[in-house]
């Protein structure tokens, strides 16, 4: 080798150049620019982006559009899947609906501003229903999620707070993939006074607590039921815990006992839709 030359590893690191660190610069510029120019809506408009709930809306005939925006590529998989929206649609460019949802929001081109769904009340629910309660789970990523869950088990609807909740729109309806559209969501003002109807009105309630008296599949379930979720780490409030006819743990043969509550909610359905399966019309 000649004394010049330097050695092969040096070569190699000498071809490669300086390393380069991932640019976040233009990232956190394109979010704070976003969050600076955030469009505002009604209180009451409902935002939906991304294919799955953006196309389960267009499916639901008692979804009022407001807008739709969508690219070229989208509005033809729209026409690929037979899906004719009940509103003339704009065309856009993807940097378009990026401005309004933000540059991590994956929307695949569908954005719409739609009306919110009706929902029933406490007293018109059905008598045969399985129900979820939400004690004050605020992250929509999990809350979207449990919508989700809810919707591939028929859970006839959902019962959550109007304050430390999330609202049923942009990142939540994304999380809930289209469930919106077949789950409700009923809001209440008080959490514990919802519970103590539904009881009077013969749902049995069932908290789940990571350190409930009983295993889920140990408790003699019925239908109306509603399963009582609480937040991660606070679990559910003293009050709440009060309205439960039970209180109960899922039986987790691991060294770790608890479960992100989204998680827990679909297992949970799944030992409900064991124990007590709808009755066939």
């Amino acid at each position: 080798m000649s004394a010049n030359r330097p050695p092969p590893h040096h070569r190699n690191q000498a071809s490669r150049g300086p390393r380069r660190r991932p640019d976040h610069a233009r990232r956190e510029a394109a979010r704070a620019e976003w969050k600076a120019n955030r469009p505002e809506h009604a209180e009451d408009t409902v935002v939906l982006y991304g294919w799955r709930p953006v196309a389960e809306a267009i499916a639901n005939s008692g979804r009022t559009f407001l807008r739709l925006l969508v690219t070229e590529n989208a509005q033809r998989r729209l026409q690929e899947a037979g899906l004719t929206p009940a509103i003339t649609a704009e065309i856009v460019r993807p940097e378009q609906i990026d401005r309004l949802v933000g540059p991590d929001a994956v929307h695949q081109g569908l954005y719409a501003e739609v009306e919110p769904l009706d929902a029933p009340t406490l007293e018109s629910m059905p008598q045969d229903g399985v129900f979820l309660v939400l004690d004050q789970i605020t992250d929509p990523h999990n809350v979207g999620a449990i919508v989700r869950t809810a919707a591939a088990f028929g859970v006839s609807a959902i019962i959550t707070t109007a304050r430390h909740s999330p609202a049923a729109t942009g990142v939540l309806a994304k999380s809930a993939s289209g469930g919106l559209e077949y789950v409700p969501i009923v809001t209440v003002r008080n959490l514990a006074g919802a519970l103590q109807t539904m009881s009077e009105r013969g749902v049995m309630c069932i908290g789940l607590d990571s350190e409930g008296d009983s295993v889920l599949e140990d408790v003699p379930m019925r239908r109306p039921l509603a399963l009582v979720l609480g937040a991660e780490g606070k679990g559910l409030r003293q009050l709440t815990r009060q309205r439960c006819q039970a209180l109960a743990r899922l039986d987790m043969p691991g060294r770790i006992k608890s479960l992100n509550v989204s998680n827990a909610a679909a297992i949970s359905l799944y030992a409900v839709a064991r124990a007590c399966p709808p009755v066939a019309e």
